[in-house]
């Protein structure tokens, strides 16, 4: 989990302007800048909670500690997008996005990078890689387990 360079390839364009970090949020931006995933759990009912957020959704609580989580997941739905209207795009195309069920339990909405398209499946496993935003914090996606 610790792939922080900055190469695009195969994986869309990076955002152009620096993530929008909170006091919320900046655990999770602090650790992906490390190469690292973490996330916020309930020390109440033990949710492990997708999207970064200082209250429990289920049960309501603010007793959340964050975990480092393993990185690993399986892909839960996904699309291949072929065609951009922005030139930005148009050159990384095709471009998968997809569903990915953490081992922990949430699922996030990101990128599979660096495979073909072709071989993407549901229940493929996958593994969290990070690219540098150039901003101190780097942007989530996964990558075929073994890649």
């Amino acid at each position: 989990m610790t792939d922080t360079t900055p190469t695009t390839d195969g994986a869309g364009p990076l955002p152009t302007g620096e993530p929008w970090v909170t006091h919320e949020t900046k655990p999770y931006w602090d650790a992906t800048a490390e190469g690292r995933l973490d996330l916020p759990c309930c020390t109440v009912c033990d949710l492990v909670i997708w999207y970064p957020r200082a209250i429990c959704p289920d049960c309501h609580t603010s007793e959340v500690e964050w975990r480092t989580m393993s990185g690993r997941g399986t892909v839960h739905s996904f699309t291949i997008t072929r065609a951009g209207v922005s030139r930005k795009w148009r050159e990384h195309l095709p471009i998968v996005v997809a569903y990915v069920q953490l081992e922990e339990g949430p699922i996030v909405l990101t990128n599979i990078v660096d495979v073909d398209p072709a071989t993407v499946a549901i229940d493929m496993a996958v593994t969290a890689v990070f690219h540098d935003t150039g901003h101190g914090n780097a942007i989530l996606r996964f990558t075929a387990t073994g890649s």
